[in-house]
């Protein structure tokens, strides 16, 4: 995650990192839709550690997806959006474009 990128830059490279290194591997190893915040750090602190990656960047990232409609959150309970839920079932590849591009499908 470099700092000299632009502002919008850094935030799509921050959902994107979230949305494949974090979330989807923990939505297809949950096999739910729905997760809450302790799982998602306890990913997200395996992962940082792993890649040696500040929490910050992930943090932002997630907020970030909620902004994009890609993540929802109710009380303490995140979820993705309803026209991913096929890709969890088929344990298919969902990277972010797919992710994004599903979700503004109208």
């Amino acid at each position: 995650m470099l700092s000299e990128k632009g502002k919008y830059a850094s935030a799509t490279e921050n959902r994107r990192f979230v949305w494949s290194q974090i979330i989807w591997p923990l939505v297809l190893e949950l096999n739910d839709v729905v997760f809450s915040l302790k799982q998602f750090q306890k990913k997200r602190d395996q992962i940082c550690r792993k890649g040696n990656i500040s929490i910050n960047i992930p943090s932002r990232g997630l907020v970030s997806l909620m902004q994009k409609g890609i993540i929802r959150k109710e009380g303490k309970i995140y979820s993705i959006h309803f026209r991913l839920v096929p890709y969890m079932r088929l344990r298919a590849t969902c990277d972010y474009a797919d992710a994004i591009h599903e979700v503004r499908l109208k």
